[in-house]
């Protein structure tokens, strides 16, 4: 294999990671920013409470995005992988 096809299908590969991950790292990073909002203008300090509410919304999202994600991968495995490993 050469050393540019190797490097294209390594940021190829981290492109999509990317992109599949960067729908849950938003909602997790607003629901957290939320909550520690409600925290700091509550006075609240239970631990619970930061990690129940993030972890519901990113199976949420994680349940709506789940066939982007399928597609993505599964396009990407039988667009490049799949051919470089097969020789082609």
């Amino acid at each position: 294999m050469e050393e540019a096809v190797f490097y294209d299908t390594l940021r190829q590969g981290l492109w999509i990671s990317f992109t599949i991950s960067l729908p849950i790292l938003t909602v997790a990073l607003a629901t957290g920013l939320t909550v520690g909002l409600f925290q700091a203008l509550t006075s609240i300090q239970e631990m619970t409470l930061t990690f129940v509410p993030k972890l519901g919304a990113i199976i949420a999202v994680f349940w709506v995005t789940m066939a982007f994600m399928t597609e993505t991968l599964v396009s990407f495995f039988q667009s490049t992988l799949i051919p470089i490993i097969a020789g082609g």
